[in-house]
């Protein structure tokens, strides 16, 4: 099948969602689907291959096409807006995105002239606009009125006329249906992670307690936001003097960087805290497998709650460590409380300290554990979830 992705963003990009993006086209074309990715072009000098920076091989049906825009940001967007609407219109395959914004400007469109639009929902957008100000901590950032409405008509167009439409959690599907009203076509697709290679890739490879699953390193890969609940992990850590802690990325264009390395200081734990800062994608699994467990510390937030499905859990997996995660339904689609992870109450260090002591001082716990949350991974691979679009993709040309 043909497929036109469309993603509004400077390419290659640092975050989370510009290597989702890239996973999912590559795994995609695997299963040989013929893809194209529309995007902006990367604005460093001089401009950076998408399949080097993401550290994937090049595959045939993977080709990758820059809509040339200049100007500010909103220039910028309405430039992509309406090269993409020519792209759109002269093809004959699926159109997949995730920009709700392209989205419901192209199903805005008279039904005879409608392109197949695949949408993947990562959130409702009304509710993730009114949350901004306390996810990233920035009172700055809080929506109008006026700009919650226009997101809320712009979601209920989508729902009612995507050829068929891709949510990465099932509570997040069951929302949209709760709020928007029953539509067909509705799949819940969530994301992934590499295919585990080499040696650490075999379960019998998973540490005895005498390797690394007794180290007392407590990992955590990803942004630093106050969502995040980095600053969470860090009072455990501080509660706890046997515990060390490796945080795994963090813009350093953004003030959270900073934000958190003082609270290490004024905790007085900067000595037990390493801060890699950003690192290549291809190199997070190195530093994950440094760790005796791993942490998915969110704090409570429709995001964290019902929307999220994030990379760093797929990731976990994959490293075959025991993992203590914020007790969420999103989260529990995929791990089992006491079975595959330790689930705490979001937000309680205390909580959370008293769980990673239970896995660190517990090598048989620690080691079950990690057994089972890897015996996971193979669900959650970039390739499960291509496997898991043929059924939308399929959908959407009939």
């Amino acid at each position: 099948m043909t497929v036109l992705y469309f993603a509004d963003t400077r390419f290659p990009i640092e975050r989370a969602n510009g290597l989702q993006t890239m996973a999912t086209c590559h795994a995609m074309a695997e299963r040989g689907h013929a893809v194209q990715l529309v995007v902006r072009p990367d604005t460093t000098v001089p401009a950076r291959d998408p399949f080097d920076f993401y550290g994937l091989s090049r595959v045939p049906g993977l080709s990758i096409q820059t809509l040339p825009v200049r100007g500010g940001a909103q220039t910028r967007r309405a430039q992509y807006l309406l090269q993409a609407a020519a792209v759109a219109v002269r093809h004959k395959g699926v159109i997949f995105t995730r920009d709700l914004g392209l989205a419901a400007f192209l199903l805005q469109w008279p039904s005879w002239r409608r392109p197949r639009v695949i949408y993947e929902s990562h959130g409702i957008a009304p509710v993730v606009a009114a949350e901004m100000p306390m996810l990233l901590g920035n009172a700055a950032l809080a929506a109008s009125p006026a700009k919650l409405a226009r997101l809320d008509r712009r979601e209920r167009r989508v729902w009612r006329r995507a050829a068929a439409y891709i949510t990465i959690t099932r509570a997040l599907a069951d929302e949209l249906s709760l709020r928007y009203g029953t539509r067909t076509n509705v799949y819940v697709v969530p994301d992934g992670a590499r295919e585990p290679t080499g040696p650490s890739a075999m379960p019998d490879d998973v540490p005895s307690e005498e390797g690394a699953l007794a180290n007392g390193i407590v990992g955590y890969a990803g942004h630093l936001y106050p969502w995040k609940g980095v600053d969470v992990l860090l009072r455990a850590v501080a509660s706890t003097p046997t515990l060390r802690a490796l945080i795994v990325g963090g813009h350093p264009a953004e003030p959270d960087a900073l934000r958190v390395r003082q609270l290490a200081g004024a905790l007085g734990v900067q000595d037990r805290v390493e801060f890699t800062g950003q690192v290549p994608s291809g190199e997070v699994m190195a530093q994950l497998l440094r760790a005796s467990v791993l942490v998915l510390p969110n704090t409570a937030s429709a995001v964290s709650e019902r929307y999220t499905s994030p990379l760093k859990l797929f990731e976990y997996l994959a490293a075959g460590r025991p993992i203590v995660a914020s007790d969420f339904p999103a989260i529990r689609e995929v791990l089992t409380a006491d079975i595959s992870a330790l689930l705490v109450p979001a937000g309680d260090a205390t909580a959370l300290a008293e769980a990673l002591m239970r896995i660190t001082s517990d090598p048989a716990l620690a080691r079950r554990l990690a057994c089972a949350s890897r015996a996971l991974a193979p669900e959650y691979t970039w390739a499960a979830r291509a496997r898991r679009l043929d059924v939308p993709l399929q959908a959407a040309v009939r």
